[in-house]
């Protein structure tokens, strides 16, 4: 045991020098004394004086503007907790919206659960360096991305649930400046969500039924996202629910830059863009990268939640950037994903592609032993002498 502890406290002090250093520039600007800088909030506290710190009667299909200012300013940082609790009133069904500089459209388009990090209608902690979900059990939604703006700044959520949000808590800090200083691009958070398809031949995950396909461009891959302009990608959260127990993770990302035919980024794994290895089931968070939600299933069935933030090795580009995964190596398997990617962009903006609708995103059913014993008996049934077979005779 003595070993043990030695090891995990090691490794604690290894992620907590590597945060420091990730830090330096953050806290040495600590120091420096800001011309033109005053700090502003706006909140639901309670304007009476009395304790009733939160916006109410959110009824289904109401829009309620958060965050309205004209001007500009840095956004940064976002806290957020909600009653009823997730599992009477789903996150995944409210819907967060940012708007910059005026625009009619949106430059964030996300469910707010998993734009914070929380999946499936799930409540669960998440540590990362630019979004955290704290105690009580999951609840406390918190943003530290710096969310710049020159001309004005809408936030609003859309209340798509089919229920009344009864207390929405917030606060949003800011910094009101005379002039955006130049070069600061606009965030963005766009949501995506599919059920994938698998192969005629099936789902070949391994080589478990034939020799497997090849996959060079991209054709079928799931969409993490598709933006047009310039800027840099900064993270994704990547929510994988998966119906087999066979992993799901030989899926290579491929990324194309200002309009390539062919990805000139192209990965080895899932779990090697995520920064693990060997199909993990174990929950890891580091500021920039780990699995905050894993599944206890048989094999890899169940959900996983999967995060990687780049912050110290953004992803530039100057016209636009297409960033895709396999679900499966060639596309061979049917898995429910869902993502939300952060990135940054100069004006001038363009719309979001658009997110799937409520009925599209509802997670899926949990497969159970009862329907694997289904499966097991539709197997023993496809075969003539059936009384006493196991489970794995070759046809």
């Amino acid at each position: 045991m003595k070993v043990i502890r030695i090891f995990f406290t090691g490794l604690a002090i290894i992620v907590l020098v590597q945060f420091a250093l990730s830090q330096t520039t953050t806290l040495e600007s600590l120091a420096q004394i800001k011309d033109g800088y005053r700090s502003k909030r706006v909140s639901s506290y309670d304007r009476t004086g009395g304790n009733k710190d939160f916006l109410s009667g959110i009824k289904p299909g109401e829009t309620a503007v958060l965050f309205d200012v004209k001007g500009a300013g840095i956004i940064s940082h976002i806290w957020i907790t909600i009653a009823p609790m997730p599992e009477k009133l789903s996150r995944n069904d409210i819907i967060l919206k940012m708007y910059w500089d005026g625009n009619s459209f949106p430059s964030v388009n996300s469910p707010i659960g998993p734009f914070f990090g929380q999946g499936w209608q799930e409540s669960y902690p998440f540590n990362s360096l630019p979004l955290v979900v704290g105690p009580v059990e999951g609840r406390a939604l918190v943003s530290y991305f710096n969310m710049p703006f020159t001309n004005g700044a809408k936030i609003e959520i859309v209340n798509e649930t089919s229920q009344t949000i009864d207390n929405f808590y917030y606060s949003i800090d800011y910094v009101a400046l005379e002039k955006l200083p130049d070069n600061l691009g606009r965030f963005h958070a766009w949501y995506n969500n599919e059920l994938t398809g698998t192969l005629e031949e099936g789902e070949n995950e391994w080589s478990v039924l034939n020799e497997p396909g090849k996959n060079i461009n991209g054709d079928g891959n799931y969409l993490i996202a598709k933006i047009k302009g310039k800027g840099h990608f900064v993270g994704v959260n990547y929510y994988v629910h998966s119906p087999t127990p066979i992993w799901y993770g030989e899926g290579d990302e491929m990324i194309f830059i200002d309009g390539e035919k062919l990805p000139s980024i192209v990965g080895t794994g899932t779990e090697d863009y995520f920064n693990s290895s060997w199909c993990p089931k174990t929950l890891f968070q580091h500021p920039f990268f780990g699995y905050a939600r894993v599944n206890n299933d048989i094999g890899w069935l169940g959900r996983t939640h999967l995060y990687r933030f780049q912050i110290s090795d953004p992803i530039y580009f100057n016209e636009s950037l297409t960033f895709t995964i396999e679900h499966g190596h060639n596309n061979c398997l049917t898995l429910d994903l869902a993502s939300v990617a952060y990135w940054y962009q100069a004006p001038p903006l363009y719309e979001l592609p658009p997110s799937p609708d409520k009925l599209e995103r509802q997670p899926k059913k949990m497969i159970d032993y009862i329907d694997i014993h289904k499966w097991r008996h539709a197997w023993r049934s496809d075969r003539t002498d059936n009384l006493h077979l196991w489970g794995n005779e070759p046809k």
